[in-house]
């Protein structure tokens, strides 16, 4: 508003300077109108012309609520007619202009209300044939940048100089890929570098939350400023989020430029994607070259393109994840590989992901899977290459135990080995049998109030020793005696054999 005022040819008068923000917010339009309330007809950031017919007659108090509605409505200043319905303006209009900061200036007869909105409008042309060339510069350039051999880098470092703040992109699995400037985020505000780093937090977890939505969408976070984020995908396949800092650009000629930046950025990281795959099926035909004791060239091959392989001795781990989480489980265990220089590899096959990790490391990947993804991993036993394929066995073994167990779960091969094999053999495919087998002890017990099937389980916990069960069952030794002969009876079966006892023991072991 203040060009308005600085504008010699209206000669308009400040009777009041108000706020200096309103004094200095740009003027969107000049209304004239003499209504005792015309703020239906009103919009922010708008000037108001007036004669002053409403206050002749007006009570004390109308002016205070007159000016109080204006500036709720957002206008921006109010001016005067002098001389035509009265000369001067009403004292009470200057006190609750005063009173409320809103600029109030005077307009003398000869320079007309038309004048003054006809101004505006040139002003406002000019601003916005002004912001449209900003904005077609800015998209020209970033266009250029994206000729660039980094062609994402380098839109993101000029959107970021373009806007004057800070540009930030996140990638799928949830962490910082690259900003513009490095640390400029709240570097303003904070008074050390430790300090710099919560807002980042802030922004990095509204962040994920948008990508584990999967859905398209954007969102507004508090980080110390306003920081606007827009996710980069199509939905259900989501790339990343584009984060963008509080700047006085971001008007609408500064959301086209964003907008631009979304659709290279997309394009730029749809392309990453198409090499992203084609790197995953390499890295799935070495890892099956890997399995199938093809060590040499798989490592060559690894070493020229991610770096050595893990150094021994390694775990073999199988991810079992649902197919939704496929992608973004590639693209986290493709960030764990580059963070970790070499002690993780990876490869898709077609019973998941198989994972060769060093030992020391294989708890902490397996742990983060499992809880980000709600996988069902399997992990060997420590192993030298040499034994990785028997490793690869371990670990889907103990995998199809973690896929019973449910999601999110780890089950390590050492964990099912220290079962037996008696164990690992009564598995749901012997179940059914196994149900059939011990029917005739069931339905004794459930007709007759007996305890067979539990008397049978402790006998033989206990080696088929009589004296060991019954104190195990607190009864006497000749009850147990009684109970194992009624058993056999029923099961048809004479139970004094170790083959006899084996084949009830996994019976037990398979409907347990």
């Amino acid at each position: 508003m203040q060009t308005l005022l600085d504008r010699r040819e209206l000669a308009l008068g400040l009777l009041v300077p108000g706020d200096p923000a309103a004094r200095e917010a740009p003027v969107r339009w000049a209304h004239s109108s003499d209504l005792p309330d015309p703020t239906p007809f009103l919009g922010a950031g708008q000037v108001l012309l007036t004669t002053g017919t409403q206050f002749d007659g007006a009570s004390d108090g109308f002016a205070t609520e007159y000016v109080a509605r204006l500036v709720e409505a957002g206008v921006v200043g109010l001016g005067f007619g002098t001389e035509v319905i009265r000369a001067g303006t009403p004292e009470p209009l200057v006190a609750a202009c005063t009173a409320h900061g809103l600029p109030l200036f005077e307009v003398p007869y000869r320079t007309p209300f038309i004048a003054i909105a006809r101004l505006v409008a040139d002003l406002v042309a000019e601003d916005t044939y002004a912001r449209q060339a900003w904005a077609l510069s800015a998209q020209r350039a970033i266009s250029l940048a994206a000729l660039r051999p980094d062609g994402l880098s380098a839109i993101l470092a000029e959107l970021s100089h373009r806007l004057g703040t800070w540009v930030g992109l996140i990638d799928a699995a949830g962490a910082l890929d690259r900003e513009f400037p490095p640390g400029g985020l709240g570097a303003a505000r904070a008074g050390s570098e430790t300090s710099s780093t919560a807002p980042l937090d802030a922004v990095l977890g509204a962040a994920r939350d948008l990508l584990r939505r999967g859905r398209r969408a954007s969102r507004s976070v508090d980080a110390g400023e306003r920081v606007t984020l827009q996710t980069l995908g199509s939905g259900g396949s989501l790339r990343g989020v584009l984060a963008v800092g509080d700047s006085p650009e971001l008007d609408e000629a500064g959301r086209e430029v964003v907008t631009a930046v979304l659709a290279l950025a997309g394009l730029a990281l749809e392309q990453h994607r198409d090499l992203d795959r084609a790197r995953g099926h390499l890295r799935s035909g070495l890892v099956r070259s890997i399995l199938a004791g093809d060590l040499d060239l798989a490592a060559q091959v690894a070493a020229e393109m991610w770096g050595p392989l893990p150094t021994a001795p390694v775990r073999v781990a199988v991810v079992d994840a649902a197919a939704e989480h496929a992608e973004r489980l590639a693209e986290r265990l493709e960030l764990r590989a580059d963070a970790r220089g070499g002690r993780l590899f990876f490869g898709r096959i077609a019973d998941g992901f198989v994972v060769l990790v060093e030992d020391a490391d294989a708890a902490d990947v397996a742990a983060d899977l499992a809880a980000e993804f709600e996988a069902a991993i399997g992990l060997s036993d420590p192993v030298g290459y040499d034994r990785i394929p028997v490793a690869h066995e371990q670990a889907q073994r103990a995998r199809e135990r973690a896929v019973e167990a449910g999601p999110g779960t780890i089950v390590r091969f050492d964990e099912v080995s220290r079962q037996g094999v008696l164990a690992f053999l009564a598995r749901t495919d012997a179940r059914a049998v196994a149900l059939a087998t011990l029917d005739p002890l069931v339905a004794h017990d459930a007709a007759n109030g007996t305890a067979l099937v539990e008397t049978v389980r402790t006998w033989l916990a206990c080696g088929g020793q009589f004296d060991r069960a019954a104190h195990e069952l607190g009864v006497h030794r000749h009850t147990v005696r009684a109970r194992i002969a009624l058993a056999e009876r029923l099961l048809g079966r004479d139970l004094s054999g170790f083959h006899a006892k084996a084949d009830l023991w996994a019976a037990l072991l398979a409907v347990d």
